[in-house]
């Protein structure tokens, strides 16, 4: 008789209607941003993440040690052509203070271009250890298509900022309006191009949709833009945007995929 009533209180909560039950899981729910940070924080400390970090930040340093190197010479050369005074040293304080301009405005463009080529080693190990069902779907890029995809990146970049420069440069004045401006166009960007370090490894078609919204994109690029402002955190902005994004994109087509 018992059971009787909750039988029938369970056909009035379903309308008066007994569904019948497949044996089917609910839809996984959508990730939030914040929630796919935090797991992309707490897997900073596996080997496989060390590894492309050290990677990443050895090669990013190396370049702009390269670059620093490379416009001490050009400054000491352009300084000895104007006077043959003695200036040892000048040569040097220039050539660093142009390298500090250059990493403030150039590290963003340099860190994630060395990330596209270790991408996948982030992309890897963040799936063995959520999402060991999406190695099935896991495609290799070949190299010159991800040295295509790092060089549009690149050239998307450098054209987003210097038509931003005029935007930027009439709102100089307000103290906070140029910085807004090149955090909005970067944050797109960034969050473009750590969603396709994902979903196109994963892309089963190339007319496919992206997997995450554009909103979440910029967001998500917006934090990373931000922490990428931050001396030291600047180092693993990359790798925890790739790790974040990873999770965003799965349980995107995980939910696509129960839909």
């Amino acid at each position: 008789m018992c059971r009787a009533r909750l039988a029938a209180r369970r056909g009035l909560a379903k309308g008066g209607v007994d569904l019948p039950h497949n044996g089917a899981h609910p839809p996984a729910p959508m990730m939030s941003l914040p929630r796919a940070l935090a797991l992309a924080a707490g897997q900073l400390g596996d080997p496989a993440i060390l590894r492309v970090l050290g990677k990443t930040a050895l090669l990013t340093l190396a370049i702009f040690a390269a670059g620093g190197a490379g416009l001490y010479l050009v400054v000491e050369r352009a300084i000895d052509s104007v006077t043959s005074a003695d200036t040892s040293g000048l040569g040097a304080l220039l050539a660093a203070l142009g390298m500090i301009l250059a990493g403030w405005f150039l590290f963003r463009v340099v860190a994630l271009f060395v990330l596209q080529f270790f991408a996948e080693d982030v992309v890897r190990a963040v799936e063995a250890r959520h999402y060991p069902q999406a190695r099935h779907s896991l495609r290799d890029l070949p190299l010159a298509e991800e040295v295509g995809n790092a060089l549009r990146s690149l050239l998307r970049t450098v054209l987003a900022n210097a038509a931003a420069l005029p935007v930027a440069g009439l709102l100089l004045v307000t103290g906070i309006g140029a910085a807004a401006v090149f955090w909005t166009v970067n944050a797109y960007l960034v969050g473009r191009e750590l969603h396709d370090m994902v979903w196109l490894r994963h892309r089963a078609d190339p007319a496919e949709l992206a997997s995450i919204g554009g909103l979440t994109r910029f967001l998500l690029g917006g934090v990373v833009v931000a922490l990428l402002a931050i001396p030291f955190l600047n180092l693993l902005a990359p790798i925890m945007g790739a790790a974040c994004a990873t999770h965003l994109v799965h349980r995107a087509r995980e939910k696509d995929f129960d839909a």
